[in-house]
This record gives structure tokens, C-alpha cells and sequence, in this order.
């Protein structure tokens, strides 16, 4: 599948690239670029959570394509992120913000307008996604507070002596205004310079590729719906002067293998739809979104829908045939870090020609 793909890629590029030149730019990279020009941050969700993501993560970035993970502050191994962090200094750090399904950083009565109603687990936030959604719609959260729970949780980890390179949510809150208002503040307040873009682009949407698949369906159907909210993101991004990708791929893709039932067939699940996604990327810089990990009984007492998946992810994200795919693909890796230091690049070079 791959080397069709590739193939039409490289015709795709060739003719872009012989338009470019008949105009006379086809050499100029001050303002002229082909279609190739892609970038992907391949970024790590959920470091902390356990001692084996923990681990998954710095081995799928020592030896596969992970360049940045975002770290759970509340998360149960958060001291042993810290460390695995510390060990792989070229892994670009940020924080994965947890405003549903987790445990506040601040104490309870100072956030308490985020805390879920009537739980059977006082102290919690809402465990359910939709109802987080309904009240933060309603406006129902203290903005005050979200900003400092926000600002807590990326404190405790610069406290821990690590740089914050940038900022995503679990379960990808801040697509609701409210929440992404918050994430601006705290951004400004801590210095972090950079923040999830979390919409899926259309073009890498291609509906064809998840008919059939029931939870996949119902997941690309949500992202599609939620897209309407990408313009406001955009434009307040910009205003707080924060740096954002093109968009994310791997939100519909996560976790196909535990729901098609295909574990045993690559081929036919998360790797083939990623592969497919990823051929169809528009020029730009995007973020890979993904879930390395083992298979072990930490990982299944915590309670996330992720479990066999991780496994695959890990596989996929170390193997070798990967990076032959990217590099076919002319696809170029990088981390949050060196996107920042890039844009930091363009930008001065834009203001003084």
C-alpha cells in the first residue's frame, strides 16, 4: 500500500515542482515551495500514566519517530516521566492539561466549579467527555479557575526542572472555546510558547476510510462536526501570540485496532489507515497525535480505552518500515522545540527583508 501511495506522491510532487520552476521559483525558498514541503511532530500523549508508557515513549523516541510527548502532571508516574525525560534530552517536553477523566493539581476546594456533580468520586472532574462538553458550552466552569488549574499543572512541571515546549488537553478539551481561552492565559503566564492545533485536517479525512467501521464512524463524524470551531481557534491563537501547527492526524486512527477486532492484521487496521492518512497530508506542519505503550496491568488497572492499541502504536512508531514510509513520503520530523526555534527563524528573517 505504501509504495503506491509514494508513487503518487512523487508524481504529485514532480509536477508541482516543474510549475513552480517554469514560473521562475522553482530554486527561490524565500517565497516559493512544492507541495513536499511537509513536517510532522510526531508527539506522545499521556506520559506519566504508567511506568510502561513511561518507558514506551522514550523507546519510540531513542530508537523510532516520537519527538515530543506531553506529561501528565496528576499522572500516577509522574516522578518516573521526569527521570525517563531527563534521560532522553532531546525529546521536547510539554504538558498534556487534564481537565476530565483525572485528579486536579490545585486542591479541590479551589476548583471547585470543575469538579464533576454529584460523583461517586469526590474531588474528580467529570469522567464523562460529553457532560465536561455540555458544561463548558453552558459556560459552567469558573474561568479564574481553569486558568489556575491550567497554570498548576504546567508549574508542577517546570518545577521538576523540565522546559515546557508547548501545551495539549486530554481527550482534546481546549476544541471548546471556553477551555482554549484558559490554555492561553496559562501559556502567557508560564511562558510556553507553543499549543496543539487540535483539528484533523479535511483533506486527510477521506470518509471512505472508515465506512464499515462503526466506533471509527462515529468518531470521524464528531471530528467533522467539531471542525466548525477551527477559524476561532485560529484567529485567538494567533492574537495570544502562541505557535500552533497546521492541524493533527491520528485522533480518528487511535485506537482502531481494539475496535475493529483486527489486532492480528496490520494491514487492515491502525497502521494502514495511519499510512493512507499521512500519504494524503497537505503541506505544512502537523502533529502526529499517539499512544505508545505495554500491554501490562498497570496500563489495564488505570482505565483508559487504550490498551492493546498501545502496543501497536509502539511497534509501528519503532519500526524501521515507518521511517522508510516518511522518508518516502518526503516527510520531514521534528519536535515542538525545533518548530518553535523554526518559526522563531522565519519570522526574523520575514522582518528584516
Amino acid at each position: 500500500m505504501s509504495s503506491v501511495h509514494a508513487a503518487q506522491e512523487t508524481a504529485v510532487c514532480s509536477a508541482n515542482y516543474r510549475v513552480q520552476e517554469a514560473k521562475g521559483c522553482g530554486n527561490d525558498k524565500r517565497g516559493c515551495y512544492t507541495f513536499c514541503v511537509r513536517k510532522l511532530i510526531v508527539n506522545a500523549d499521556d506520559f506519566g500514566l504508567t511506568a510502561g508508557v513511561n518507558r514506551a515513549i522514550v523507546e519510540t523516541h531513542n530508537g523510532g519517530v516520537v519527538s515530543s510527548a506531553t506529561l501528565m502532571a496528576a499522572g500516577t508516574r509522574f516522578e518516573d516521566a521526569v527521570t525517563a525525560a531527563r534521560s532522553a534530552p532531546n525529546l521536547s517536553v510539554g504538558c498534556h492539561v487534564v481537565l476530565v477523566d483525572g485528579t486536579p493539581v490545585s486542591s479541590a476546594d479551589a476548583v471547585d466549579t470543575l469538579l464533576g456533580i454529584r460523583s461517586a468520586e469526590p474531588g474528580k472532574f467529570y469522567s464523562s467527555l460529553s457532560a465536561f462538553a455540555a458544561r463548558a458550552m453552558l459556560g459552567g466552569f469558573d474561568r479564574d479557575q481553569l486558568v489556575a488549574e491550567v497554570t498548576a499543572q504546567i508549574r508542577k512541571i517546570q518545577s521538576a526542572g523540565l522546559q515546557v515546549t508547548h501545551l495539549d488537553t486530554h481527550k482534546h478539551a481546549h476544541v471548546f472555546p471556553e477551555i482554549l481561552a484558559a490554555l492561553l492565559r496559562a501559556a502567557r503566564i508560564c511562558g510556553v510558547r507553543a499549543i496543539r492545533n487540535p483539528f484533523v485536517p479535511v483533506k486527510a479525512m477521506s470518509a471512505k476510510l472508515f465506512k464499515g467501521k462503526r466506533d471509527l464512524w462515529k468518531r470521524y463524524t464528531q471530528v467533522r462536526m467539531l471542525h466548525s470551531f477551527s477559524g476561532q481557534f485560529r484567529q485567538r491563537t494567533k492574537r495570544a501570540g502562541l505557535l500552533t501547527p497546521d492541524g493533527v492526524v491520528g485522533v480518528i486512527e487511535t485506537g482502531s485496532v481494539d475496535m475493529s477486532g483486527e489486532s492480528s492484521s496490520e494491514s487492515s487496521g491502525y497502521s494502514s489507515l495511519l499510512r493512507q492518512t499521512l500519504a494524503s497530508l497537505p503541506e505544512g506542519t502537523w502533529e502526529l497525535v499517539c499512544h505508545p505503550g505495554y500491554n501490562d496491568a498497570d496500563l489495564r488497572a488505570a482505565g483508559t480505552r487504550l490498551v492493546a492499541s498501545r502496543e501497536m502504536e509502539r511497534r509501528l512508531l519503532s519500526s524501521a518500515e515507518l521511517r522508510q514510509f516518511l522518508e518516502e513520503q518526503k516527510i520531514e520530523v521534528i519536535s515542538y522545540r525545533e518548530f518553535a526555534e523554526q518559526s522563531a527563524e522565519k519570522f526574523a528573517k520575514e522582518r528584516t527583508e
